[in-house]
């Protein structure tokens, strides 16, 4: 695997103007990587290119790099009736393939490394869809469990998930306070704004999304990419988006993986089809200054909310 399989996308360099400034001295921009790639049924070739990707980001400086949804597996949950061959590729997350590769990267690379995996569990039902994150002494120092489940077809992941329990942590890697959700989390309002009364600065979501089999000529890539950036605005976070590319039948996925800003800028988005490394600056401070302008967290009514917590 060869670093010429994957476009380069760097929008690293001075991070575009704040609409308003927050005092100086600012804090150092800090930088960002994550790599776009399809799922290679071979093992050993598809460690290697994950391997390439990271070396790709961490070289160029990327603080932490991201990967994607089910990093070393297939994207299992595309039928209902894949549940025993899925069971075989739960995974302890202290011990297991995912985070010994995500040790090994971070202690090779010096970055940050966040991926995901299919969470065991000790009672043998259903596992987790887990986000994790490990520092470049092999310390995990992220573990987050997908709060929301889908049950739609092509993604009949109810059948293999049990709902996440570890709520909304807020992670300091480095300089930068982070969430670590999963894919179907990113379409809830709530959600991003529970990470962003927490404190989170930055975003991510490992994502495994694409086309709809009952509906083929429905692409919903712009709806996707709008509503994360849209949440993004509302709440003041960095978003990083890291989908999949390929097709595992019946899905093709729509890659399209972006960092975007409190504003709504996508500082670089990766193509729909192609494998990709993405390396971002971020101007931490942004998220301040866009929140003194437009003051979302400090004029909530939450007296008024309650509605939002009763069940439909």
């Amino acid at each position: 695997m060869t670093e010429h399989e994957f476009e380069i996308v760097d929008a690293t360099g001075p991070p575009p103007e704040s609409l308003a400034r927050v005092e100086q001295p600012r804090r150092e921009p800090y930088r960002v990587g994550l790599v776009q790639q399809k799922w290679y049924p071979d093992p050993d070739e598809h460690l290697k290119s994950l391997a390439t990707g990271i070396r790709l980001a961490a070289d160029q400086g990327a603080q932490i790099v991201c990967l994607q949804e089910l990093t070393l597996s297939p994207y299992f949950a595309v039928t209902e009736d894949r549940v025993e061959e899925a069971a075989g590729m739960t995974e302890d997350v202290e011990t297991g393939p995912t985070t010994t590769f995500a040790r090994e990267m971070a202690a090779e690379t010096g970055a940050n490394i966040h991926a995901s995996l299919y969470e065991s569990v000790d009672d043998g039902g259903l596992g987790f869809n887990t986000a994790i994150c490990v520092a470049p002494g092999g310390e995990l120092i992220a573990r987050t469990r997908k709060l929301h489940i889908p049950v739609t077809a092509g993604y009949y992941e109810d059948r293999y998930f049990r709902p996440g329990d570890t709520g909304y942590p807020v992670v300091e890697v480095g300089e930068a306070s982070f969430g670590f959700p999963t894919c179907w989390d990113q379409w809830f309002p709530e959600l991003a704004r529970a990470y962003s009364l927490g404190g989170a600065e930055v975003i991510v979501y490992p994502t495994a999304i694409g086309s709809e089999p009952d509906h083929p000529g429905f692409d919903t890539e712009p709806l996707w990419e709008r509503v994360i950036v849209g949440n993004g605005i509302a709440n003041g976070t960095f978003m990083i988006a890291v989908n999949r590319i390929g097709t595992e039948e019946p899905l093709t996925f729509y890659g399209s993986s972006f960092i975007s800003d409190p504003y709504g800028r996508v500082l670089a988005q990766a193509p729909r089809d192609r494998a990709a490394v993405i390396v971002a600056d971020l101007d931490l401070d942004q998220r301040k200054d866009w929140l003194d302008l437009f003051p979302f967290l400090g004029t909530r009514r939450p007296d008024t909310y309650g509605p939002l917590a009763e069940k439909v």
